[in-house]
């Protein structure tokens, strides 16, 4: 596994004195003056050589004369890994003295396979050595060019040598997040289309803590070695962030990869020895196929993370492609994943808050209101929350639009107080605004901008939170309740809401989610189970608001639950800003 640490001195690594790549190199002055080739030929060679080099993007192009296995490799290769000629003959079999022993055979093959006719090129990588017993990761694409017959006469392409410019990883020796943001952004630039799958296991924080950090970046490495020996020759892997791993194939379709996905899923899960440990390691798989090209990388990564994500908060494990088909009806389509970004990037551009209404359950009157998200495309198509939210939340660019929303909410509040002073302002909560550092910063700068009493506002616990850590939840929840600010917890009794946080957290409100009163009028069971919760609430010192209340017959059965507020459609759908105004006078 050592072997595998890029710049790492190998015995095995060939020095650039030895006989066998002497024998198999030409110096520079002899092909120049006396080339064993046609003329015509080394001409072309020369001639085509120098079209590759100008669009070889950074990369070391080599182009071969099939015919006469004669090649030109660019001086910048020749120079880094030692190697006596940029002319040689029989340039495979040199440049396999410089490969790793553990990726030859896999080069090996694929080399016999180019010069058979068998394929029409490679996209591999492998461990290349200068020589001097230092091994470089490298990436190696090439292409076939065939004449009139359809027959071999070229084998061109390129070498990119993955640590120059910082672009690899250290523990890994994969290509580092650097690297993979420069090739996604080629193909998006050429146009390449390519399929990409994120991957990365469900609790390796565990495996440091029983095991310890050492053991951990061993178990790590494995696990990349793992998949760079799976998918060398049919695309390239690299380490994101943390302990994330992506691929980018152009070769693979979006079933091979699930196929193979499962048999890498199976073989972690049921476990396997491990430097003289059993480990089972759940993982999880996110992929996105990028074939448009009107979209920055940025927004790509972010779809590709949310998919990520769904695999492992929603589908234990399950492969989950993002939905990238324009024709298709579902919600998070990339192409307005990429609009609402860019608007974000603009001021928050198109975003604006509706306002739905809670009211007394006894009296009907005003007591606050809930603020909701919008974002209004150019043809006044309003798109909820739902359609954007998740995707964003694992974006870079979250935490502006949250306090976007925070800022914006307070302002246009301010309006609300002047007639209902004991108005209370719900803002929802998303889980990438719990875990960022600055968080009650961010809220303290709204209040004071803004002026928004603190004892107006009430943070509500959504769903998705239940990603964030009960301790780090506790100090926020502590910390802001002691300027005023209140807690309500969204969704009482599905999903992440629990007992366990009543227990745990200073909650002032509990929402009630709307599929338990869905024929509440009719279904004592639910009638029963509301009033348990009212009365739940009441013991640890908190109101209740039930949600989604939409008829007369829901609001009259209610309110024989001793709860104190309702949110629906029975009393107003969710307003903009001015129409909010003007049904209320405020």
């Amino acid at each position: 596994m050592d072997a595998f640490n890029s710049n790492e001195v190998n015995p095995k690594c060939p020095e650039n004195t030895t006989e066998e790549i002497r024998a198999t190199s030409v110096t520079d002055e002899k092909n120049k003056e006396d080339c064993p080739i046609p003329k015509d030929r080394k001409r072309l060679l020369d001639q085509l050589f120098e079209s590759y080099s100008i669009v070889s993007e950074g990369a070391d192009v080599f182009l071969c004369d099939m015919r006469y296995d004669y090649s030109r490799w660019s001086k910048a290769t020749v120079d880094f890994f030692n190697l006596d000629s940029e002319y040689m003959f029989n340039a495979g079999q040199t440049w396999e003295e410089h490969v790793h022993p553990e990726d030859r055979d896999v080069y090996r093959k694929s080399i016999a396979d180019i010069f058979s006719g068998a394929i029409n090129g490679h996209d591999m990588q492998y461990r290349a050595c200068d020589g001097q017993g230092r091994y470089y990761m490298c990436t190696c694409r090439g292409i076939i060019l065939r004449d009139a017959e359809g027959k071999p006469e070229y084998f061109g392409g390129a070498i990119r040598n993955q640590t120059i410019g910082g672009g690899i990883d250290a523990l890994t020796g994969l290509g580092n997040q650097m690297s993979f943001f420069k090739e996604i952004s080629l193909c998006l630039e050429k146009h390449v289309p390519i399929n990409i799958v994120m991957y990365g296991p469900t609790h390796f924080s565990r495996v440091n803590d029983l095991y310890g950090y050492d053991f951990g970046n061993m178990l790590l490495q494995h696990v990349a070695r793992y998949l760079f020996e799976a998918y060398r020759n049919v695309g390239n892997v690299y380490r994101l962030d943390g302990i994330r791993l992506a691929l980018v194939t152009k070769s693979l379709t979006m079933e091979q990869l699930s196929e193979q996905y499962e048999v890498f899923r199976t073989r972690l899960k049921e476990g396997f020895p491990f430097d003289g440990e059993h480990i089972d390691m759940p993982i999880n798989a996110g992929a996105l196929a990028l074939n448009r090209f009107d979209i920055d990388k940025d927004t790509l990564f972010s779809c590709l993370t949310q998919a990520y994500y769904q695999s492992k908060n929603d589908y234990q494990g399950a492969f989950r492609e993002f939905n990238n088909d324009p024709r298709s009806q579902k919600r998070y389509q990339i192409d307005l994943i990429n609009k609402i970004r860019k608007d974000v990037h603009e001021g928050c551009k198109n975003f604006h808050l509706y306002y739905q209404p809670v009211v007394d359950s006894e009296t009907g009157q005003l007591k606050g209101a809930e603020s909701l998200i919008r974002w209004i495309d150019d043809d006044g198509t309003v798109v909820p929350p739902n359609d954007f939210i998740p995707v964003l939340e694992n974006d870079a660019l979250f935490p502006a639009l949250g306090e976007w929303i925070m800022f914006t909410a307070m302002k246009e509040g301010k309006k609300f107080l002047e007639k209902y002073p004991d108005f209370v302002l719900n803002v929802n909560l998303s889980y990438a605004q719990l875990q960022d550092e600055s968080f009650t910063f961010r809220v303290n700068k709204c209040l004071k901008t803004t002026g928004y009493p603190a004892r107006n506002l009430c943070l509500e616990i959504t769903e998705r939170c239940r990603l964030i850590d009960i301790s780090r939840l506790q100090s926020l929840n502590d910390e802001l309740q002691l300027e005023g600010i209140k807690f309500a917890i969204d969704d009482f009794g599905t999903g992440f809401s629990s007992l366990g946080l009543l227990k745990d957290l200073s909650i002032n409100i509990l929402k009630v989610d709307r599929q338990f009163i869905l024929n509440v009028e009719s279904d004592k069971k639910q009638l029963d189970l509301v009033s348990v919760i009212s009365k739940l609430a009441k013991v640890y010192g908190c109101t209740t608001c039930i949600e989604g209340v939409e008829t007369a017959a829901m609001e009259s059965a209610l309110r024989t639950c001793n709860v104190d507020s309702f949110q629906g459609y029975y009393y107003s759908k969710p307003l903009p800003y001015q129409d909010f105004l003007n049904k209320y006078e405020c």
